[in-house]
């Protein structure tokens, strides 16, 4: 027998699952294609497969956590990403966001972001500054 209110189910005596999962408004400015969608999102499954669930189409690479494909920056609301290995613990604290491995723990308003300019604020202060030139370093006069 299922419990519709909490989600359990009863086999042979014993309570199985858990309880059902909250459902949170998502709205989401899309700037690369000047968009702006809402959708519910619940709190137990990553942002970015839901709204993929829904039909709405994001940009997205590696689906880790370890890029910055799937950037947002939250405008509004909160949400967890522990899985978030492309986002150093500053560039979260400033409000980026992977949906890639984000989970919705309130209503939240996000827009996506350039992802070589989320790229560069992550990685760029590893890489040196200046021209590009053709050749290997060892090249130089």
């Amino acid at each position: 027998m299922i419990n519709i209110f909490t989600n359990f189910c009863t086999i042979g005596g014993a309570v199985v699952g858990g309880t059902m999962p909250n459902y949170y408004a998502i709205q989401v400015h899309d700037r690369q294609r000047g968009q702006i969608f809402t959708a519910q999102v619940p709190d137990d499954q990553y942002i970015l497969h839901s709204l993929e669930a829904e039909g709405y189409t994001l940009p997205f690479s590696c689906r880790n956590g370890a890029c910055t494909a799937c950037a947002v920056r939250v405008k509004q609301g909160n949400l967890v990403q522990p899985e978030a290995m492309g986002l150093s613990p500053d560039l979260q604290a400033q409000g980026y966001a992977l949906l890639c491995v984000s989970y919705a723990r309130s209503d939240l308003v996000v827009e996506t972001q350039d992802e070589d300019e989320v790229y560069e604020l992550q990685f760029g202060r590893y890489f040196g500054k200046g021209p590009v030139r053709i050749g290997l370093p060892l090249d130089d006069d």
